[in-house]
């Protein structure tokens, strides 16, 4: 049986942001990186959530605050709402994470104790399945 964490891409090598950021920063950094959605973690290291580019959307718009200021003085955590894209277990089975894959481009992975550990992409887990059937080479 294949454990989960030969997909993982660890946190050192990917980009997050803490709850605790301001809008504008978050902003900034996805913008930057071209990322349409990116993990959010506590200061404890915990993953809360995931937010996307249709959260810091819907804030400007239902909340009518656009100028810098107003963005620098929000945090990611004030508009981070449900979690839509729980994290899975590091003990997770495969069939769990193409489960979680299916509905978001990337799974978020924690420990035992709920700290967050790195992701695993849709694209890496389509790849591998496409190798091990022979169609990609």
């Amino acid at each position: 049986m294949m454990n989960i964490l030969f997909f993982l891409h660890p946190k050192s090598e990917i980009k997050y942001i803490y709850d605790d950021c301001s809008l504008r920063k978050g902003i900034e950094l996805m913008r930057g990186d071209g990322y349409s959605a990116i993990p959010v973690i506590n200061r404890e290291g915990k993953y809360v959530t995931t937010i996307s580019e249709g959260d810091f959307l819907n804030h400007i718009i239902n909340k009518g605050e656009c100028s810098l200021k107003k963005l620098e003085d929000t945090l990611i955590g004030d508009i981070a709402g449900d979690n839509r894209n729980p994290a899975v277990s590091i003990n997770a089975t495969i069939g769990d994470l193409i489960s979680r894959a299916m509905e978001q481009n990337f799974v978020p992975v924690t420990d035992d104790r709920g700290m967050f550990v790195g992701i695993i992409t849709r694209k890496d887990i389509i790849k591998f399945l496409a190798t091990e059937e022979g169609d990609i080479k």
